[in-house]
């Protein structure tokens, strides 16, 4: 049995896992962080509540909510989807947290000048906080996007086909585990490094005064 193209297949979809579900974090992330940042309570708090019961209770217990529970309610999704949805909505906390230091080391001035020249809450974000605040994240996000990576075999909990999956049925019919799962661990050290090798070239790329965003 040919052991490497079956575990590359399970490694497409642990890139594709980690890929959609870094994007979703991203995106939840931005979103949640300015809405902890707005000065009302009402908005505030909630998204606060959100950030801390997702960053504070465990991922794994997270996916087998979103795969048993979710059905018996009509919601029902594809395996991979639903690994997408929970690994993007866990490491949204993180990402939130992130975005909010890189808000908050913006100068006071700056936000005082935009709303002196009444500008609008997205005109500041996006010309202004934004530009400024990526290039100092980057390497947090780095870090948390390898840490996904690294979390992304906790999907085959949930019937996700992935590296780890694979290599486990490779020793069910073998009887071998260890060279299944060596290659596994090889497979994961090496995508790491790619990815942190680029977020460090990417870091390092990024003009520190800003990025424009038009």
């Amino acid at each position: 049995m040919s052991i490497l193209p079956i575990l590359l297949i399970g490694l497409k979809v642990t890139v594709q896992a980690t890929f959609f579900g870094f994007l979703l974090a991203l995106v939840m992330g931005l979103v949640l962080a300015i809405l902890r940042s707005v000065r009302f309570k009402i908005v505030s708090w909630p998204a606060w509540f959100v950030i801390e019961f997702l960053r504070d209770t465990p991922l794994l217990v997270q996916l087998f909510f979103l795969f048993y529970v979710l059905p018996l309610y009509g919601f029902s999704l594809p395996a991979l989807a639903i690994g997408i949805i929970g690994l993007g909505a866990q490491y949204s906390a993180y990402c939130a947290e992130v975005y909010r230091g890189g808000i908050e080391a913006i100068g006071r001035g700056q936000w005082e000048a935009a709303r002196a020249l009444d500008l609008d809450r997205l005109t500041i974000y996006r010309d202004i906080v934004l530009p400024q605040a990526i290039p100092r994240i980057i390497p947090s996000l780095g870090t948390y996007l390898v840490s996904m990576i690294k979390d992304a075999p906790l999907l085959s909990a949930i019937s996700v086909l992935d590296m780890v999956a694979a290599s486990n049925i490779i020793g069910d019919q073998t009887f071998n585990y260890l060279i299944p799962l060596s290659m596994v661990g090889a497979i994961f050290l090496l995508t790491t490094v790619i990815v942190s090798y680029l977020v460090h070239r990417l870091d390092s790329a990024l003009p520190k005064t800003g990025i424009p965003m038009k």
